[in-house]
């Protein structure tokens, strides 16, 4: 088995990589504009997965998709020669969702807020139903027989 820190190291290198071929390298009209986010390689340096997001529609990141996958063949040779080690990890790209699932957590909590504003406005005026002190001061006690 492999160091974790020895894996780690070569994951970000990987990710430096790929990042750097897809900016310089990589000429093909239908890649978007890519940030590399993050690279994840297995504990046998056989497979790395490399997180990718696009800016722009969801067509603009089909293509991306399609030119990452012919691409793979010459950016895991690339990989290979500047990594140095003996079995080049296979890659796989998958687009990192985090932008859209933050965007949409930000949403949630903005209704959030909006509906604890609102609460708080009808709460502002209300009066409590029951007793005004429901904490009744205890009575004393009367004897029945005097």
């Amino acid at each position: 088995m492999v160091d974790a820190a020895r894996v780690r190291k070569l994951a970000d290198r990987i990710q430096r990589i790929v990042a750097e071929m897809l900016d310089r390298r990589i000429k093909d009209p239908r890649l978007g504009f890519v940030t590399v986010t993050d690279a994840r390689i297995t504990a046998d340096l056989r497979d790395a997965t490399v997180y990718y997001t696009v800016f722009g529609e969801p067509e603009e990141k089909a293509s991306t998709a399609a030119a990452l996958e012919s691409a793979k063949g010459v950016i895991r040779s690339e990989v290979g020669r500047q990594t140095g080690v003996r079995h080049t990890p296979t890659l796989t790209f998958v687009l990192d969702e985090v932008q859209e699932n933050a965007q949409h957590i930000e949403q949630l909590l903005a209704r959030a807020r909006q509906e604890d504003e609102e609460k708080a406005e009808r709460a502002a005026g209300a009066k409590p139903v029951g007793d005004p002190d429901p904490y009744r001061t205890p009575r004393e006690d009367v004897d029945d027989n005097e």
